[in-house]
Formats: C-alpha cells, sequence, structure tokens
C-alpha cells in the first residue's frame, strides 16, 4: 500500500505533495488540534494548507478532529471492532509493513491489562523502507568458516538498526556467498523486522524465514524453538531479564542468535538488566555499534577489538 492509499479520498488532494517524497519520509503525526508534522530525511517540516512544507509554525496547518477519526475508519476498513487486538498492543500494521502507532483513552480490564483504545487523539504513521544490501559490508565478517557468529547490534534510537537486523535476516536466511541458507526464526513483537499484516510478512525477510508476529520476545522465542526448530533466532530490542533468560536458553540449544539492544557502547549495554550473565558467557561473539555521528558504524568482537568501520 502506497502512502497516498493510507488516507480516504476525500484527504488525498492535500497529501499528495507528500505521497510524491514518500522514498524520503520517516513518519508522519498527527495530533487533534496540533499542526500536521512530518519527519523527511532525518528533518522535521510542518504541512500549509495546501500541502506544501513549511518550516514557519505560524503557517502549519492544524488537524481537526473529524479529518483524525476520518482517517482512523478508512485504516480499520470502517470496522474499529475488527482491529481490537491491534488497538489493544497500540498500533496498527497495514499492507505495505507501515506502521500507524496511535494514542488516545486507555480502557482497563479489571485486571489492569489494556482492552483497547477509544477517543484516538494521536497517529504516528511510521512508514516502513526495506533497504536491500543494507548489510553487504558487515556481512562477510559475521561469517567464520562458514559458521554464523552471535551477533548484538547496539544502538541509540534512529541509526537504522533494524534496517540493518532486516537485511541480515534476509541475506542469511536465503544464503549468500559467506554461508548457506539458514532457517530464521523472527519475534516480531512490534510488527517492525517483517511488517506483517494479518499475519503475512510485508518486507522481504528471506525464503527460509518463520515469523512469529505480535509475540513478546521472551515467549516468542521459547515457542519458536519448540515449534520450527530455527538455526537462527533473529529479536529486535532486547529488553530486561526475562528476554535474556530465553537468549541463554536458546544459546544453550545451539541456535544461532541475531538481536539488537539500545545502547551507546559496550561499557553502557553491560549495565543493563541481565547483561551481566550473557558477558560472563560470551554469548554473543560480534557487536555492531551504530552511532549517530557522521553515520559511523563499528563492528568489535567479545573484546572491544574493532576490525571493521564504515
Amino acid at each position: 500500500m502506497g502512502l497516498l492509499q493510507l488516507f480516504p479520498r476525500e484527504q488525498r488532494g492535500f497529501w499528495e505533495r507528500v505521497a510524491g517524497d514518500e522514498e524520503s519520509i520517516q513518519e508522519i503525526r498527527l495530533r487533534v488540534g496540533k499542526p500536521v508534522l512530518v519527519c523527511r530525511n532525518g528533518r522535521e517540516y510542518f504541512l500549509d494548507g495546501t500541502g506544501a512544507y513549511t518550516g514557519e509554525r505560524g503557517k502549519a496547518r492544524r488537524m481537526e478532529g473529524g479529518e483524525l477519526e476520518a482517517l482512523i475508519q478508512h485504516i480499520c476498513h470502517y470496522s474499529l471492532y475488527a482491529f481490537e487486538d491491534e488497538l489493544r498492543q497500540g498500533f496498527i500494521t497495514v499492507p505495505g509493513g507501515h506502521r500507524i502507532g496511535l494514542a488516545g483513552q486507555a480502557v482497563l480490564e479489571e485486571e489492569g491489562r489494556l482492552r483497547t483504545v477509544k477517543h484516538i487523539t494521536c497517529l504516528n504513521i511510521r512508514l516502513s523502507h526495506e533497504v536491500k544490501g543494507a548489510a553487504d559490508g558487515v556481512l562477510p565478517k559475521l561469517y567464520e568458516n562458514g559458521t554464523l557468529l552471535n551477533t548484538l547490534i547496539v544502538s541509540p534510537p534512529g541509526c537504522g538498526k533494524t534496517t540493518l537486523l532486516r537485511d541480515l535476516v534476509r541475506q542469511i536466511s536465503d544464503g549468500n556467498p559467506w554461508g548457506k541458507g539458514m532457517c530464521v526464526g523472527v519475534v516480531d513483537e512490534r510488527s517492525e523486522i517483517a511488517g506483517c499484516c494479518q499475519g503475512l510478512p510485508q518486507n522481504d525477510v528471506g525464503i527460509r524465514t518463520d515469523v512469529l508476529d505480535a509475540c513478546p520476545k521472551a515467549l516468542g522465542m521459547m515457542l519458536l524453538l519448540r515449534s520450527m526448530s530455527p538455526q537462527v533466532l533473529a529479536i529486535d530490542e532486547l529488553g530486561g531479564v526475562k528476554d535474556m533468560e530465553a537468549v541463554r536458553t536458546a544459546s544453550s540449544c545451539g541456535c544461532r542468535l541475531l538481536a539488537t539492544l539500545h545502547g551507546n557502547s559496550l561499557e553502557d549495554i553491560r549495565r543493563k538488566a541481565g547483561m551481566e550473565d550473557i558477558f560472563r558467557e560470551r554469548i554473543f561473539e560480534r557487536f555492531l555499534l551504530l552511532g549517530k555521528r557522521e553515520g559511523r558504524c563499528q563492528l568489535i568482537d567479545m573484546q572491544g577489538k574493532e576490525f571493521y568501520e564504515k
């Protein structure tokens, strides 16, 4: 689904100019009564009344409640009830792998669990961009004698770690000059790697890849190990002791690991919950550090020795 098709027909005239720049747009943020914001090539823009970019807040067009409601209904095919499970997660994934985050009034069940979100007043349209070949530079360094090494991608937000992970999954699954194709199990808790819509991956994640969508990471790793016998497990944004325990279990089963983790350095991630055991047991053999300064990308080994930089 292209960007323009996300909007109801009566709104498409306003969005035509933005849709023409779809490949360079990361996010569109819509809030009732607030200026429309577009993140393009890493910069933030307002839109004026004609849909043109402007840096002047005084010229920015504000989102009206009726427009946002019409957009939500269109995205949900005019049946919010049918999308109740997605609303409970706080986002909806649409064809093309684009993800629509939402916020409004939370409706809780007696146990304190989130049942749904109503009176939605904020939307964040995150456009999915596959970058095939993103992993070309680092891929040969992740193999030794044809064996894939357990790899952890460490990065602050916004540096492209999920894009890199997705391309690694694709190339490892399909096979590449350094290793034969392997069965990869992807635990895609937030539908960001495969971009599943109704269970079907919208992104190319390879011919030998099985995706468990919208499942908590620790639970998903165990489910895939029992049901799909993956040779490789791929997980985005590890966090918390349960995730780390599942990683240790998967490693002890002989499964190769690809994972990402928020952080700025090895010293930074050592302090995170559960990482002490990960380092002591030397579970990860390669660390890929992504940085925002001039797009810096480092690949280091367990001892912190750098042997690739781009």
